[in-house]
């Protein structure tokens, strides 16, 4: 059995023959998988924003208590890998939005005569007339979590007294890779 019926008999259950696979079946079971994939990203995405703070407001609490400014050098760490965990998560998840809208929908359409938009959510959310705001606002979150915070912490290293030339070094690099994550923020936000 080829991996569309595969993919056939795992919408329907294994019941489905082969000769029962249609186009308009395969993309209805694409459909249900790659929703499946985006629920999953979507929480993965929203959860590493949490440990992102979380794992920061340690770092910065044992290093308030040990008093020792090398260690804020970790939280640029912290940021610049859970940030491009999240920003990949989230350009994922709009490119399943995208490719349902623009590919799926209206294959799946045409397939079955339907007038109108299949899949409408996909699109009918877009055109919430608070969208903008809200997409405006999760950047400026996204870009304090994982730009604010870490570029507060080097600043800070900076004017501490334990800037060593190598660090310093670390240091700049960091603020170079927090100004790339930031750009590629601004440049992902779905407008």
């Amino acid at each position: 059995m080829n991996e569309y019926a595969v993919l056939a008999s795992s919408f329907e259950g294994d019941a489905v023959a082969a000769d029962d696979v249609t186009e308009s079946r395969l993309l209805l079971a694409e459909y249900d998988r790659i929703k499946e994939e985006q629920k999953a990203r979507i929480g993965f995405r929203d959860n590493l924003l949490y440990f992102t703070l979380a794992a920061s407001t340690a770092v910065l609490a044992i290093t308030a208590q040990n008093r020792r400014a090398q260690m804020l050098l970790a939280v640029p760490v912290i940021c610049l890998v859970l940030g491009w965990t999240y920003l990949v998560n989230d350009e994922k998840i709009s490119a399943i939005g995208r490719y349902i809208r623009d590919q799926m929908g209206p294959r799946l359409a045409e397939l079955s005569d339907v007038r109108g938009a299949v899949f409408g959510w996909e699109a009918y959310h877009r055109h919430d007339a608070s969208r903008t705001t809200r997409k405006r606002l999760q950047t400026a979150v996204d870009l304090f979590a994982y730009l604010a915070v870490p570029l507060t912490c080097v600043i800070a290293f900076w004017c501490s007294r334990s800037v060593h030339p190598l660090l310093l070094i670390v240091s700049i690099v960091q603020t170079l890779a927090l100004a790339m994550l930031a750009w590629q923020f601004l440049h992902y936000a779905e407008r």
